[in-house]
């Protein structure tokens, strides 16, 4: 299955007026699995802690 490149933008940083970290992954569009847009936690190092990081366009 094609797996595509997508990028994942902190949720807090941008609430709070920091600089939001980004990170990149790659996903598979067409599995079932995952209908919505990807969700994880990971590490933000300008608010030196684990945020919640969703997927952007």
């Amino acid at each position: 299955m094609p797996q595509d490149n997508i990028t994942l933008e902190c949720t807090e940083a941008k609430a709070e007026g920091k600089p939001a970290s980004r990170y990149i992954t790659t996903r598979n569009k067409k599995s079932p699995r995952t209908p919505n847009r990807l969700e994880k936690k990971k590490f933000n190092p300008f608010l030196n802690r684990h945020t919640l990081h969703r997927e952007i366009k």
